[in-house]
């Protein structure tokens, strides 16, 4: 685990966020890489945010790789990219909200990608947004939504496996997933 991450982990009350990173150019991949990249892709994902912070302090992330760990306790993991402008928050706060989407929140997924640029809480315009238990920003028409606050976070690679106590959820019934394969969002269709 890098420093930064282990001193954030220590002190959950007296992490001071260090000043983003410049941006790095991206590594060249290996054939095995890409390779790689090109099978995990035929593999579909529900899409979801991640969503952190207050006010003027909120951001979030868009993410296909979250998955449950446990049912007793229940809790949730997700990987983050360490380089991703969400980490300083998410490590600082310790709370964060899971969004499952739904189809008709494409727009939603691309602003927490950052698709025109938009950074912070301009991701959060255009939808409707509550708070269940710990604060975190909750999408309410989400398909699901769960309500975490920070477990542990291991640091493996490129990316952060960030770990989640699952303190509240919430479903929206008969309603289907945004879907991401190939390199595009997809519905459900039978």
């Amino acid at each position: 685990m890098n420093a930064h991450v282990a001193a954030a982990l220590s002190q959950p009350t007296q992490v001071t966020p260090a000043p983003a990173p410049a941006p790095s150019p991206a590594p060249e991949l290996s054939a095995a890489s890409l390779a790689f990249r090109s099978a995990m892709r035929k593999l579909a994902g529900a899409v979801s945010v991640l969503t952190v912070g207050q006010g003027d302090e909120r951001t979030g992330l868009t993410a296909t790789s979250v998955t449950s760990l446990s049912v007793e306790p229940p809790t949730l993991l997700i990987c983050v990219n360490r380089a991703t402008s969400s980490v300083v928050p998410l490590l600082k706060e310790r709370a964060f909200a899971i969004n499952v989407l739904r189809p008709h929140h494409e727009p939603v997924a691309d602003r927490f990608a950052g698709k025109g640029g938009l950074k912070g809480p301009a991701r959060y315009d255009g939808a409707d947004w509550t708070r269940l238990s710990t604060g975190a920003p909750v999408l309410a028409d989400a398909l699901a939504a769960f309500d975490c606050e920070l477990e542990d976070v291991i640091e493996r690679h490129s990316h952060l496996i960030v770990i989640g106590r699952v303190v509240a959820s919430r479903i929206t019934e008969s309603a289907e997933p945004l879907l991401y394969w190939a390199g595009s969002y997809r519905g459900l269709s039978f």
